[in-house]
């Protein structure tokens, strides 16, 4: 008995995204948690992980952002005070 599998088509998903990239690591990310026991958002017939966290990141159903802004590194003069305060600390004790 041959199965034969059917294609997921990604282009229309991949507009949702801003890369594929984006999109693999989204879809990584979910499948671990699939594998770590969360229920499935959509009823499917794959029973992959990978397979139906790509088929809810198609229909949209997984909530993601990019997150807070880095914060602003500090100036140069700002870490060579805080180096000289920590070395002179060290000294004292």
């Amino acid at each position: 008995m041959e199965r034969t599998r059917k294609p997921l088509e990604l282009d229309n998903a991949l507009e949702q995204y801003d890369s594929k990239f984006r999109f693999v690591l989204l879809a990584s990310s979910r499948a671990e948690q699939l594998v770590r026991g969360a229920r499935p958002k959509l009823e499917g017939s794959s029973r992959k992980p990978t397979r139906v966290a790509m088929e809810e990141l198609k229909e949209g159903m997984v909530a993601w952002s990019y997150g807070a802004a880095p914060a602003p590194e500090g100036s140069e003069v700002e870490e060579t005070a805080a180096v000289a305060g920590d070395a002179a600390g060290s000294e004292q004790g």
